[in-house]
């Protein structure tokens, strides 16, 4: 059997019964047609271009979570958030995360510099997918645009090995700012 036909696919996994073993957040930031994205200084993706986020806490809902993530990341705090999608996915190392994802339309402070990531004000239409995770590129312009969605993927490492996206039919409105 060749490489390529070993690897893991979605049809491979039960998702009916599949337990995470992590869950986690990331919440996008929109403010006069920019999004806060952060690089990552610790934890899965050093390094990478990603929004603000991480594992929520024993007995924290994902709101709480996303909210707390982007204090502690940026000492920011996001406002007028909404969820948009959820996310799963399977490691062929055996990790399994459901992340739960959320815009905000502003946030309260100025996004600092911590240890744990670089804030980066980046323009919509000149988000760096290039430097980001392999399936933010399929999501993230489309969660910009006001859709809703749910995925599933496999990944090995770095490497996005199949994928599954629904995108919900309605927009939830505009994400934009409205600051005069």
């Amino acid at each position: 059997m060749s490489r390529r036909e070993d690897r893991l696919r979605l049809r491979d996994i039960d998702w009916q019964n599949w337990k995470p073993q992590q869950r986690a957040t990331l919440v996008f930031v929109i403010r006069d047609g920019q999004v806060l994205l952060i690089r990552k200084r610790k934890g899965l993706g050093v390094g990478k271009i990603n929004a603000p986020g991480g594992r929520i806490g024993s007995g924290e809902t994902p709101l709480e979570g996303a909210v707390r993530e982007a204090q502690e990341e940026l000492c920011v705090i996001p406002v007028g958030i909404r969820q948009m999608g959820e996310l799963r996915f399977q490691f062929v190392d055996g990790l399994s995360l459901h992340v739960y994802v959320f815009v905000a339309k502003d946030c309260v402070g100025s996004p600092q510099e911590t240890d744990e990531a670089e804030p980066i004000w980046t323009p919509i239409d000149a988000i760096p997918y290039e430097q980001m995770w392999e399936d933010d590129s399929h999501w993230v312009p489309v969660m910009l645009s006001g859709r809703t969605f749910d995925g599933r993927f496999v990944f090995d490492g770095d490497q996005m090995l199949d994928f599954d996206l629904r995108f919900g039919d309605s927009r939830v409105g505009p994400l934009e700012s409205s600051n005069p």
